[in-house]
C-alpha cells in the first residue's frame, strides 16, 4: 500500500513538471512599437529629368573666306556684346575695299564731265545751235554716268561690309564654348563648324518631358480653363543639380510644346531660372521638381513598410493583437514617408518596427508611439 502511494506521488509530480516545463517554452509575445495612421497636410514634389540650355546658343559663323589670324579669346571665357573674338586675315579685303574706292572716283569724275556737258549743250539748244537730240544724248550719258556712281558706292559699301566680317565679335554677353580651330586655319562660310558658340546664361532654359498620364494628373491637379492659365497657378519649381543638391534660385514653368511626341508618347515644358552667377551652363543636367500640395493624406513612416513582389504593406495591429499584412496605396513619396490613398485608414493602428520579426496573425505587445515625435525628427 506504502509502494503504491509512492508511485502516485512520483507520477503526479511528474506532471506538475511537465506542466511548467510547457509554461517556459511558450513564445511570449513581442513588445513592438505601433503608430496610428493619421492625416496630414503635405506637399508632394514630383521630379523629371531636365536639361539646361542657355536663353541663347549662338553658333559664330564667318561670313567671309580667310585664314584665322586671331583668336583674342580663350574657351570658357566670359565676354561682353560688342567684344572683339576672331580676326580674319583681312588684307585682301582691304585690296577689294580700295579698288572698290578707286572705281568710285572714276564714276563721279565720269559724273561730273556728263554733267558739264549737258550744262553746255542746253544753252545752244536753246538758241537752236544744235539739235534737241544731242541734249537728249548727253543727257543720256550723264544718267548712265550717275548710275555708275550708284553702283560703284554700292560696291564700297559691300567692300567694307566684308572687311569688317574679317572681325568676329560677340552678340550678346555669355560664355564662350569649344574652339574648334586654330591660328592659320582656313575658315568661311561653308565650314562644317562655327568658330564656337557663344552662350548667354543670364537666365538658363531647362528643359523636360512629361508622358501623357503625368500630363493628365497636372491638368487635374491645377486650376485653369486652358493650360496657359493652369501654368500661371504652377508655384515656383526647383532644380535638383547633378550632384543632388538643390540650386540656390527658383525658376517658373513658361511654356509647353504645342504637342505629343509621336515616338516617346512625351510633351516638352520650359522653366527659366535666374543665373547671374553663371553656376549653371548649357549641356547642364539636373531634375526639375515641381511641388503639389495634398489636404489630409494619410502619413506613414517608410520603415513602416515592408516590399514584396513590388507591392507596399504595412502590418496593421486588430483584435487582441494580432497583426495583419495589408498592401497600401502610394499617391507619393515626401522625405521619410509615404503618402498613402489606400489599404489603410485614419485611426489604424500599423507596427513601426521589428518587421522582420512578424508574420501574419503574429501576437505581439503593442508599445504606443506618437506619430507627432516622429514628424519632429523628420518633419515632411
Amino acid at each position: 500500500m506504502k509502494n503504491l502511494k509512492y508511485v502516485i506521488f512520483l507520477i503526479l509530480l511528474a506532471s506538475c513538471g511537465s506542466s511548467h516545463n510547457q509554461d517556459n517554452n511558450k513564445p511570449q509575445a513581442q513588445s513592438l512599437p505601433v503608430i496610428s495612421v493619421e492625416q496630414k497636410d503635405a506637399t508632394l514634389y514630383r521630379e523629371y529629368n531636365a536639361s539646361i540650355e542657355g536663353t541663347k546658343n549662338i553658333d559664330l559663323r564667318p561670313q567671309v573666306d580667310g585664314y584665322l589670324q586671331a583668336i583674342y579669346v580663350d574657351e570658357g571665357a566670359h565676354v561682353h556684346k560688342g567684344q572683339a573674338l576672331f580676326k580674319i586675315d583681312d588684307r585682301p579685303y582691304k585690296e577689294q575695299l580700295n579698288n572698290a574706292e578707286a572705281s568710285l572716283m572714276t564714276a563721279k569724275a565720269n559724273l561730273e564731265s556728263a554733267k558739264i556737258n549737258v550744262d553746255k549743250l542746253t544753252p545752244l539748244m536753246q538758241h537752236n545751235l544744235i539739235s534737241d537730240v544731242q541734249v537728249k544724248s548727253a543727257k543720256a550719258a550723264y544718267d548712265a554716268a550717275k548710275a555708275n556712281v550708284a553702283q560703284a558706292e554700292a560696291l564700297v559699301n559691300s567692300a567694307k561690309i566684308n572687311l569688317g566680317y574679317t572681325t568676329i565679335t560677340a552678340d550678346v554677353d555669355g560664355y564662350i564654348g569649344r574652339i574648334p580651330y586654330k591660328i592659320g586655319s582656313l575658315v568661311g562660310r561653308t565650314s562644317p563648324d562655327p568658330l564656337t558658340v557663344l552662350s548667354e546664361i543670364n537666365q538658363v532654359y531647362a528643359y523636360f518631358s512629361l508622358s501623357e498620364n503625368d500630363f493628365i494628373q497636372f491638368k487635374e491637379h491645377f486650376a485653369g480653363n486652358t493650360l496657359e492659365e493652369k501654368l500661371k497657378q504652377v508655384p515656383p519649381v526647383e532644380l535638383i543639380l547633378s550632384d543632388n543638391n538643390v540650386y540656390s534660385e527658383k525658376g517658373k514653368i513658361e511654356v509647353a510644346e504645342g504637342q505629343f511626341d509621336k515616338n516617346m508618347g512625351t510633351i516638352s515644358f520650359r522653366a527659366t531660372f535666374p543665373n547671374e552667377g553663371g553656376l549653371l551652363r548649357s549641356g547642364n543636367t539636373g531634375k526639375i521638381r515641381i511641388p503639389q500640395s495634398v489636404d489630409t493624406a494619410l502619413i506613414v513612416p517608410q520603415e513602416a513598410t515592408y516590399e514584396v513582389q513590388d507591392k507596399i504593406f504595412v502590418f496593421t495591429v486588430g483584435d487582441s493583437d494580432k497583426v495583419t499584412g495589408q498592401p497600401i496605396n502610394i499617391s507619393g513619396r515626401k522625405g521619410n514617408y509615404y503618402l498613402v490613398t489606400g489599404g489603410i485608414k485614419q485611426g489604424d493602428k500599423i507596427v513601426y518596427a521589428g518587421l522582420d520579426r512578424l508574420k501574419d496573425g503574429a501576437i505581439i505587445q503593442p508599445q504606443a508611439m506618437s506619430l507627432d515625435s516622429l514628424l519632429k525628427v523628420n518633419p515632411l
